[in-house]
């Protein structure tokens, strides 16, 4: 079980918004955490802390296909984000550099900014501390599981040709 603050966004936030594209000509995760969310939410980059989680409404990372989007907001300390619903794209890209996802069809609309969430990523369970409300998404397979907490597909791929 891990648990963190709610960050909470609408429909149709898109990988400009995410990390804005005046800052793509760096690879450095640092960085790029520096200036996440920035055009949207201005106190986001300063503030977020680690474990901290974004709720958002439908169609989650839109737009360009930039892998820059899911590094920004995990380098930024971000545990997990839960929409609607996620652009293809942002959600296979999360699952490859290791950023936990997960798709609810009404938590995003039944809590606020600041609420705390616990949840557990091989259950699937989603709980509000703050209303007392529990949820169930729909987990992934052991495989994607593992994916994810290696670290992603590159550190995934690195542990398998190890072993």
């Amino acid at each position: 079980m891990a648990s963190g603050k709610v960050w909470k966004y609408c429909d149709n936030v898109d990988t400009d918004v995410i990390i804005p594209a005046r800052y793509l000509n760096t690879s450095s995760h640092e960085e790029l955490a520096k200036h996440c969310m920035e055009d949207i939410d201005k106190t986001f980059a300063k503030e977020v802390k680690p474990t901290d989680i974004i709720v958002a409404g439908e169609n989650f990372g839109c737009g360009s296909s930039r892998e820059h989007a899911p590094i920004a907001i995990k380098a930024s300390g971000i545990s997990l984000v839960i929409a609607k619903s996620f652009a293809r794209i942002f959600y296979r890209n999360s699952i490859n550099i290791g950023l936990p996802i997960l798709e609810h069809p009404t938590l995003s609309d039944e809590c606020d900014k600041n609420d705390i969430l616990e949840y557990d990523l091989s259950t699937g369970s989603i709980t509000n501390k703050t209303k007392n409300k529990t949820y169930t998404c729909t987990k992934f397979p052991p495989e994607i599981q593992n994916l994810i907490n290696s670290g992603g597909l590159i550190n995934y791929t690195k542990k398998k040709l190890n072993k």
